[in-house]
């Protein structure tokens, strides 16, 4: 009975209902920025998983936490924060793992006398495969 739409979306009445809150409790949660969510070209608002999810941690902090409006912002401002920094963190990651690339090919290229910035055709660097 949760009354998803094909999109898999659900209307506000119906978080309304499953969550025991009044509609202009979400509405104003909306006002004050903690969700967004989607419309329809009728201006319907329409909660995806995402924002379901936001919900229930607001949920959580105002009824069992009792965390304002306020600290509520701070948090999630603090939760977005922390997945930019990881998000830096997983590409400065992946950087690190491409210059390492970088440099074993140029220990491997020295051990074996290959000079690549003479040659007349620049090879690219292949994966070893050992020879039985």
């Amino acid at each position: 009975m949760t009354r998803r739409r094909a999109d898999g979306y659900v209307m506000i009445s119906v978080i309304a209902e499953r969550y025991n809150i009044h509609p202009q409790t979400l509405r104003l949660y909306e006002r004050e920025g903690l969700i967004k969510p989607a419309r329809t070209s009728g201006n319907t608002r329409l909660y995806g998983d995402s924002e379901i999810r936001k919900l229930e941690m607001i949920l959580a902090l105002t009824r069992d936490l009792g965390v304002n409006l306020a600290g509520i912002e701070v948090i999630l401002n603090m939760q977005n924060a922390l997945e930019d920094a990881r998000e830096a963190l997983d590409r400065a990651d992946s950087h690190f793992d491409d210059m390492m690339r970088v440099i074993r090919q140029a220990v491997l290229d020295k051990r074996h006398g290959i000079e690549r910035e003479n040659a007349l055709v620049k090879a690219v660097p292949r994966g070893l495969t050992r020879i039985k």
